[in-house]
């Protein structure tokens, strides 16, 4: 999964406060506080009064660190470094991150409360979702955080995001939209969830609700949390609608127990509803059918694409991973200015990965 504009794996500095941000610190230190009320209140934000959080459930956002070979292929682009925030979200200390803190990983090192650190174990990544699993090897002794209901959450619900680490970890928050999301590394979420105020060190940050309970996990910086052409600064969030389903493969097998999708290998950016690689992945379908960066992708199989959700969905539909995709494209070539029909052999992406389940 690729971070897009704006987004940093370190640190970038606080926001303006937003919340008493002393009195969220005292989470850590043992007092119960009537904490999203609070919150909710400091930032203007609709909720619901009187909802208490206490301290436990903050203690189970974790920070984690992991350390990426040079040679793996999300390396360039992702960094050989990646820290970023965690859950645990059941009594067996298991740990739901954001994929991409951990793809490629030999494993991580979870950082808890008090500054204790133990080694996790990789689980599984998750390209369709986003998601990853890490499994602690040492004792943490902390309470989870119970998955929630993302499924009723809607635009105006008061929400905190919550992260291990950066100069503000705890900020309140509201759900500005809930729409779909493309990434341009083949990616898209049908229901993602958007907030603001911005939370900075958002990388697996916890999406927490009026109950204690954990509803998304972050993935972006995003400038458009309102929606297209509505500039607002927030974070997109992964919903933990999706994760339930598959949870039970990802714990046994590291993955879907579903084919795979068909995975092409070409990075995109929808222009006037067609779409211009940017970027083809070294080695892979798109590479070797002889797409480069710069062509235009304006059909799939003769239909035209509509938009990049439209083109993921034309995509998928033509089969698992292994089958061919006939893609028309307009090449990035001034003295030729003819359609081609390419077929791109397509694959499983983790395949293409050198990933690393580490248990």
């Amino acid at each position: 999964m690729v971070p897009v504009t704006g987004h940093h794996f370190q640190e970038r500095g606080s926001l303006p406060v937003m919340v008493d941000f002393m009195a969220l610190v005292s989470l850590y230190q043992g007092a119960m506080i009537p904490l999203l009320a609070v919150a909710i209140l400091a930032a203007g934000i609709r909720g619901a009064p009187g909802a208490e959080i206490n301290r436990d459930v903050l203690k189970a956002v974790v920070g984690v660190k992991a350390e990426i070979s040079a040679d793996a292929r999300t390396a360039r682009i992702l960094g050989t470094e990646r820290i970023g925030s965690g859950v645990v979200i059941d009594d067996s200390e298991l740990v739901l991150t954001i994929g991409y803190l951990i793809l490629e990983a030999d494993g991580a090192i979870v950082t808890g409360p008090g500054g204790k650190q133990v080694a996790a174990t990789i689980v599984a990544y998750d390209h369709d979702s986003g998601f990853g699993l890490l499994r602690l090897r040492g004792k943490l002794d902390i309470k989870p955080m119970r998955l929630g209901n993302s499924r009723t959450l809607t635009v105006g619900d008061g929400v905190l995001v919550a992260s291990r680490g950066g100069a503000q970890p705890v900020v309140a928050a509201r759900v500005v939209s809930r729409r779909v999301f493309t990434g341009a590394w083949e990616y898209m979420l049908e229901r993602a969830i958007y907030t603001s105020p911005p939370h900075t060190y958002h990388s697996g940050a916890a999406l927490i609700g009026e109950d204690g309970r954990l509803l998304g996990v972050g993935s972006l910086l995003v400038n458009d949390a309102a929606g297209p052409g509505r500039p607002l600064p927030g974070n997109m969030f992964v919903p933990v609608e999706i994760l339930k389903p598959v949870l039970g493969d990802l714990l046994e097998k590291g993955r879907r127990s579903a084919p795979a999708r068909p995975w092409i290998g070409a990075n995109t950016l929808e222009l006037a509803g067609r779409l211009l690689v940017t970027r083809v992945s070294p080695g892979g379908p798109a590479a070797k059918a002889g797409i480069e960066g710069g062509d235009l992708i304006i059909g799939v199989a003769g239909q035209p694409v509509r938009g990049q959700a439209d083109y993921y969905r034309k995509v998928w539909r033509s089969g698992p991973a292994g089958s061919s995709v006939l893609l028309n494209v307009l090449p990035n070539n001034l003295e030729e200015m003819k359609i081609r029909d390419i077929p791109v052999r397509s694959i499983d992406r983790s395949e293409w990965l050198r990933l690393r389940r580490s248990f």
